[in-house]
C-alpha cells in the first residue's frame, strides 16, 4: 500500500489550499495518508525559518499576493485577514493526534480539513475550547470527548515534531513518500506523478 507521510499545522493556510487536494489525490491513486501534525514553533528557529511577523515586509507583502491568487486559482474561499490569526494552534493538534492515536486516521484527516477551514475560511478560533468542540461535532466526533482527551495525543505530537525535524522539514505541509520530501501545495503535481509512478 502507498503511503503518503503528511506533516503540517492546522493554521497554516498553505496547508488550508492543500489538503483536500492532498485526499483527493491519495484515494485517486489508492494511497493512505498519515496526518502528523507538527510545531512549527520548535522547527523554525532549527531550519533558519521566522514566524509570520518577524520577516520582512516584503516577503509578508508576497506571500498575501500568492495566498489570493492560489485561492482564486483553486476557486477556495480564504480570508488574507483572519480575525484569529496568528493562533495557538497546540490544542488543534493535539485533538488531531489523539484522534490518530485512536486508531480513527480518516476522521483526524476530516477534523485537519475542519479545523483549516475554520481559521481560513469562517473566521473562528482554533484556540477557543469551545470553538474547537464545534468543529470536532461538525468533523462528525463527539467534540466534548475529543477535546476533554486531547492530552492523550501529546507524546505522538511530539513524536511528530521530532521526525519532522529529523527530515529536515522546514515548511507546512510537508509530504513525505518513498523517502522522497515535497515542500508546499504548490509540490502536488510532482507528488501526484510520483504516486503514479
Amino acid at each position: 500500500m502507498k503511503t503518503i507521510q503528511y506533516y503540517f499545522s492546522p493554521k497554516s493556510p498553505w496547508t488550508y489550499l492543500g489538503h483536500e487536494r492532498l485526499v483527493s489525490m491519495a484515494q485517486r491513486h489508492g494511497a493512505n495518508v498519515e496526518p502528523k501534525p507538527t510545531d512549527l514553533g520548535k522547527i523554525f528557529p532549527l531550519s533558519g525559518g521566522l514566524p509570520l511577523n518577524k520577516r520582512a515586509p516584503q516577503r509578508q507583502a508576497y506571500r498575501l499576493r500568492e495566498l489570493e491568487r492560489w485561492s482564486q486559482f483553486l476557486k477556495l474561499p480564504l480570508n488574507l485577514h483572519p480575525r484569529f490569526f496568528p493562533v495557538d494552534d497546540t490544542d488543534a493538534a493535539l485533538m488531531i493526534t489523539s484522534t490518530v492515536n485512536a486508531g480513527d486516521v480518516q476522521a483526524a484527516l476530516v477534523l485537519s480539513g475542519k479545523l483549516m477551514r475554520a481559521v481560513w475560511a469562517e473566521d473562528r478560533d482554533i484556540a477557543d475550547a469551545d470553538t474547537l468542540v464545534q468543529v470536532a461535532n461538525e468533523a462528525g466526533l463527539d467534540g466534548a470527548a475529543v477535546y476533554a482527551g486531547r492530552q492523550a495525543g501529546a507524546e505522538l505530537y511530539e513524536q511528530y515534531t521530532h521526525e519532522a525535524n529529523q527530515l529536515q522539514m522546514f515548511g507546512a505541509p510537508w509530504y513525505v513518500y518513498q523517502g522522497e520530501p515535497f515542500w508546499g501545495q504548490d509540490r502536488l503535481d510532482f507528488l501526484d506523478r510520483a504516486l503514479a509512478d
